[in-house]
Order: structure tokens, then C-alpha cells, then sequence
């Protein structure tokens, strides 16, 4: 009897495409590719199967993969779909992907402490959801590596055509434009139609290039004046407590600061539109003047204004008179 069941096993296991040679052949990480598809099982054998279990054993899935091996053995078959997809089975089986990022078991994956998040919804105050997380990230290779073009939900440009991201900031401005948004979502508030024009044009840390002249250019490690600054450096899409999704601490943006800094990690607060505490992350004055040595409030000197909005005199990155 043992006999037969193992024989059965053996046989679910070759019409399945369960053993490495099958799964290979349609996921692998190495080459960005995790997305199950019409040929899973190595003929297609397995595709539309919503019980992942009647080829996959859980004790043995993902042996090798210390990073995510202890949360699939805990909480089972329901993280299949959120790396895998649906294999096939429409909408019958959901995708999700709050069962492992969460600030349980992958908080650094990314920060989710904070209430307001990037939700397709201006004004809501509400944590990411899975249709949210999958809409930016449809297909991510979840190496531990983020790649704008492997990590990234593909749309087109203005000119409806599928090009690759040159950084973070090509992505959303996919969307945050006057003429070409995505379909399903079109932004109707100015202020963020606006934001193609401002970082190609007026330059909101965009591609005009600043001077890096006058007492007031220091830029602290990481930073120069000819820097194309991402989005993200500045905004926290999955969660943060200031509006506006601007990062209330420095580990969730300002990538290219130096990693003492970054992963302090500091504090920011913006009460009432003050931006002290955001600017000085990467500012730091070359030449001490005004209150420049006097602490912002999260342990960060080196902006002369310690308190307020930056904005009223500086011109967020602007090319002309070092940034007035």
C-alpha cells in the first residue's frame, strides 16, 4: 500500500511539473520572472489549478530561500498568489501581498508605519490594500533588489509607447501629467497634473540643472547640484504620518544619502507646511550663517531657517540664483 501511494505521488509530482526541473521552466527568480503563465507544470499541466497544494508540499517549498521560507511555511498556500499570480484561476483566487509585507514579517519591505499612503484617492486617509500594492507592482521579481524596470508596473509614455524607466520619477510621471495619464487613472487636481511640467521645466529637483554656487549649496554625501532627484526621496508612497506622503523619517526616501545618515534613521515632521526638517536631510550650508548650527528638531543642523517653509524663498531646486 505504501507502494502505491508513493507511486501515486510520483505521478502527480511528473503531471504537475512539481520537481525542479517543471518549476524552473516557468519561475525564476535569477532571470525576473515569478509570474506563473499558460505553461506552468512544463506542459501546462498545472495551469488553472487553484490548490496549490495538490503538487506543492509545504514542507518542502522554497527550501532555499532562508528570506521568505519561515513566513510561506507559517501562513501557507495564502502567499502563493501574491508572487505567483492567479495561475489561471480568474478571480477566484485573489492576489495578495499584505499576508507577507506587513510590519510583522517583512517590515523593512517596505516601511508601513504611518497613515497616509499612496491609495488612487485624494484626501483618504487609509492603509495600502492589495489592489493597491498590485497596481504599481503587478510582476516585481522580489529579489531583494529593487529594479525600476523589473520592480514596476510597465505603462506607457506620451507617446503610448512601452519604454523603460531611466529612474523612480519616469514611473510616476506616467501618470502625474495634463495629457497622456493611464487609463482607469486619470488624476483631475491640478497641483498633481502638474508635476510633469514642474520637474522638466521648472524643476522640482528635475533635469534643470542648479548652479551649486553661493554659500548656501552644501549638499550633505550622496547629493550634487546636478543630481536628478527621484520622487520617492521626498515622497513615501506605502506609508507615512505627514501629508502630502512626504517621509516622516529619513530610511523611507533620500536614497542617496549616506547610509549613517539615512538609517539613523531622522525624523520629519511638516506641521503646517514646515519644511525645515525634509530639507535639511540633504542640505547642509558649506559656510555657517544665520542660525545654520541650530538643531531643526530631529538632531540635523545646517539649513538656516530652522523652522518654516523653505519654498517661500527658495525655489525647490530652481536652476536661477542657487535656488532663490
Amino acid at each position: 500500500m505504501k507502494n502505491i501511494y508513493l507511486f501515486i505521488f510520483l505521478l502527480l509530482l511528473i503531471a504537475c511539473g512539481g520537481g525542479d526541473k517543471g518549476e524552473t521552466a516557468t519561475v525564476s527568480q535569477a532571470e525576473g520572472k515569478l509570474i506563473l503563465d499558460a505553461t506552468h507544470g512544463g506542459n501546462g499541466y498545472a495551469w488553472g489549478r487553484a490548490n496549490c497544494d495538490s503538487c506543492h508540499a509545504l514542507g518542502v517549498i522554497h527550501a532555499s530561500l532562508d528570506n521568505i521560507r519561515s513566513i510561506v511555511k507559517t501562513k501557507g498556500y495564502a502567499t502563493c498568489t501574491g508572487c505567483h499570480g492567479r495561475n489561471g484561476t480568474n478571480e477566484s483566487e485573489p492576489r495578495r501581498c499584505g499576508v507577507c509585507h506587513n510590519d510583522t514579517d517583512l517590515p523593512q519591505s517596505p516601511p508601513l508605519q504611518g497613515q497616509h499612503a499612496h491609495g488612487f484617492a485624494v484626501g483618504k486617509v487609509a492603509a495600502l490594500g492589495d489592489a493597491q500594492c498590485l497596481v504599481c507592482h503587478d510582476a516585481s521579481n522580489m529579489d531583494g533588489r529593487f529594479d525600476n524596470n523589473q520592480d514596476l508596473t510597465r505603462f506607457p509614455d506620451a507617446r503610448q509607447v512601452f519604454t523603460a524607466y531611466n529612474n523612480v520619477s519616469d514611473f510616476c510621471l506616467r501618470c502625474h501629467n495634463r495629457d497622456h495619464q493611464q487609463v482607469g487613472f486619470e488624476i483631475v487636481d491640478d497641483s498633481l497634473t502638474a508635476v510633469d511640467d514642474e520637474f522638466h521645466l521648472i524643476n522640482k529637483h528635475g533635469y534643470q540643472d542648479g548652479s551649486g554656487e553661493r554659500s548656501y549649496a552644501g549638499l550633505r554625501t550622496g547629493y550634487t547640484y546636478q543630481s536628478v532627484v527621484d520622487c520617492t526621496d521626498c515622497h513615501s508612497m506605502h506609508a507615512t504620518n505627514n501629508i502630502r506622503l512626504i517621509i516622516d523619517r529619513s530610511d523611507k526616501g533620500v536614497k542617496r544619502l549616506d547610509a549613517v545618515i539615512r538609517n539613523n534613521p531622522y525624523t520629519v515632521q511638516t506641521p503646517d507646511g514646515d519644511f525645515a526638517q525634509l530639507c535639511v536631510l540633504c542640505h547642509q550650508m558649506e559656510a555657517i550663517i544665520d542660525d545654520g548650527d541650530l538643531d531643526t528638531g530631529n538632531g540635523l543642523s545646517g539649513v538656516h531657517q530652522t523652522s518654516g517653509d523653505c519654498r517661500t524663498c527658495h525655489s525647490h531646486g530652481e536652476a536661477v540664483q542657487a535656488g532663490l
